[in-house]
């Protein structure tokens, strides 16, 4: 029984994941994905250099940054349509462009999360915003298409 469960799909996982994890992750394998990843790399890269210099006051300090994400995910919540299709906008023309323009756009989200972080932090709250709002309609309307259940005893049978 063990050597089946062994050989079946979640021990397989397992263990490819250890093996994985003992030969390490070649430089090959990290520049495809930076390759393939360009812009989420360097938004995560810009997100954790925003965290650092807005928590340390370098420049501006996080009073600021908190508030605009705040700001941010109230208008994304409020506004959802206009703040999608502005930020879909953005996006849509980020990504459509080459890897070396995109490289100058993560280079540059990255000196905007050094020195002015707030700024990134309001695009995230906006997206924090939408989604909070996009999520929470598709979980209603999951809701509403379920069929609802009767408590029990309203069967209409009395019982003693």
């Amino acid at each position: 029984m063990e050597a089946v469960r062994r050989s079946g799909g979640v021990f397989m996982a397992k263990n490819k994941l250890t093996e994985k994890l003992k030969e390490g992750v070649s430089v090959d394998e990290i520049e495809h994905f930076a390759r393939k990843y360009t812009m989420e790399v360097f938004t995560v890269a810009a997100l954790l250099v925003g965290a650092i210099t807005s928590s340390w006051d370098f420049f501006t300090g996080p009073k600021l940054t908190i508030l605009l994400f705040t700001l941010g995910s109230v208008l994304g919540v409020f506004f959802p349509a206009p703040v999608e299709r502005g930020l879909k906008q953005l996006y849509s023309f980020t990504y459509k462009q080459e890897k070396t323009t995109q490289m100058i756009f993560g280079a540059v989200q990255i000196v905007v999360a050094i020195f002015i972080p707030f700024v990134l932090f309001g695009v995230f709250g906006l997206l924090a915003g939408t989604s909070y709002h996009y999520y929470t309609r598709h979980a209603r309307s999951n809701i509403d298409t379920t069929t609802p259940r009767k408590p029990p005893g309203a069967s209409g049978d009395e019982h003693d």
